[in-house]
């Protein structure tokens, strides 16, 4: 671990990153929070899920078109007013909510434009991790600390919000998410880390221009396998609260089941990022997606009632170390088939692809524990992720011609 120490010593890495992990806080607590505060002052869940879903939509549609826009003009320029922009649309949404004389039809809308707004934090970080550290091995070990740090934000934010819920005043989450979203964000685009990812003006009649990485075999196989993954771990996540009502009486006690998944996840990535690999990244995506697939499936056989809840921690644990691996392998073929100059729009694909498969699994969640409960969920899970597998499979061809977009016909 001592190169993750190391890594932090450098002021042009610890500023950033540090920085971009508080402004990345609201990724967790945007979501929760809306979903409590519609229904708390509005006694509806379902509109509480429309706006959350609309909010998510927004950040996927969003994501690449602020990449882009920092590819060219830079970080600095592109951070401050989205996060801005995003931070006073979230404050107009709390009090649109709060004040139940506005129609319930304006709350979708606004957290559709919030989502949109939202600013790409998550591909900035990865394009200033790849402007400061030259060194590919250095490089994979911050690209691993920053998916174990994702890790700890999707298991710290909840616990944030549940703390600030205490304190009896619902809008107090979403003021805080503000907060952090708008005050990081400010911190991240000052750093000299941030600084030193180049301006890249795309000459618009150079290879890669336009609508280059959409047109990339590889690319796009990359996007559709995360795609597919994330609407396994989408899935996942929702199953996770049937199964906790299901096996522990209540959805309270969630964090029983999903510490060990997440801190599996993060301790993974963390021992991958510290090793140095011989094999390429596309092979190590597919052994992890594999075996992810797989502990997905033994996660659903360990659900069943006959089974002692200390071993099911154990296989979601395992189960957890193979999910930061597939995000770090995938964002080095994102570097791989991406031109230096569309690397921010690239990673911010990455996002949207992530993020809108993760919708489709939450929704598709839904109608499967309705119909048939936690356990099949998880299988539908485990197939989703098997079925990624597959495709990563089928693309190794595409990827081993290891031509980055750009470099020459597609």
């Amino acid at each position: 671990m001592s190169g993750y120490f190391a890594l932090l010593r450098d002021p042009l890495v610890a500023r950033p990153f540090v920085s971009s992990v508080v402004a990345r806080i609201p990724i967790a607590t945007a979501p929760l929070g809306l979903v409590l505060l519609v229904r708390t002052t509005r006694d509806n869940y379902t509109l509480g899920g429309i706006v959350t879903g609309l909010f998510a939509v927004g950040l996927a549609v969003g994501s690449p078109l602020w990449g882009r826009a920092m590819d060219r003009l830079g970080q600095p320029r592109v951070l401050v007013p989205s996060a801005s922009l995003s931070g006073f649309l979230l404050l107009a949404l709390t009090g649109a909510t709060v004040w139940t004389a506005v129609p319930a039809a304006v709350l979708p809308v606004l957290a559709l434009l919030a989502g949109a707004a939202f600013p790409p934090l998550s591909p900035a970080m990865r394009s200033t991790w790849r402007a400061v550290v030259k060194d590919e091995r250095r490089r994979r070990r911050g690209y691993a600390l920053d998916a174990a740090a994702v890790e700890t934000i999707f298991v710290g934010g909840p616990l944030l919000l549940s703390v600030l819920l205490l304190l009896g005043f619902v809008p107090l989450p979403l003021l805080v998410t503000v907060a952090l979203l708008v005050g990081g964000t400010l911190v991240y685009a000052r750093s000299p880390g941030a600084a030193h990812v180049p301006r890249r003006p795309a000459d618009e009649h150079a290879p890669g221009a336009g609508a280059a990485l959409l047109h990339s075999t590889g690319f796009v196989l990359l996007m559709v396998v995360m795609a597919v993954m994330s609407i396994g771990f989408g899935i996942l996540d929702v199953s996770m609260i049937g199964l906790a009502e299901h096996l522990l009486g209540s959805a309270d006690r969630l964090g029983v089941l999903f510490a060990p998944i997440a801190g599996g996840s993060a301790l993974g990535g963390l021992l991958y990022g510290s090793r140095d690999w011989r094999s390429p990244d596309r092979r190590r995506l597919l052994v992890t997606l594999t075996l992810f697939g797989l502990l997905l499936f033994t996660v659903a056989a360990a659900a069943g009632e006959g089974v002692p809840l200390p071993v099911l921690v154990v296989v979601l644990f395992a189960t957890g170390l193979f999910i930061s691996p597939n995000l770090i392998a995938a964002q080095g073929l994102v570097d791989l088939l991406a031109p230096g100059h569309r690397l921010g729009e690239a990673q911010a694909w990455l996002s949207t692809a992530i993020t809108a498969g993760a919708a489709v699994g939450n929704a598709v969640a839904g109608v499967v524990l309705d119909a048939a409960g936690a356990r099949a969920a998880l299988a539908v899970a485990a197939a989703a992720v098997v079925a990624a597998a597959l495709v990563c499979l089928l693309a190794q061809r595409s990827w081993a011609a290891r031509r980055p977009v750009g470099a020459g016909t597609h």
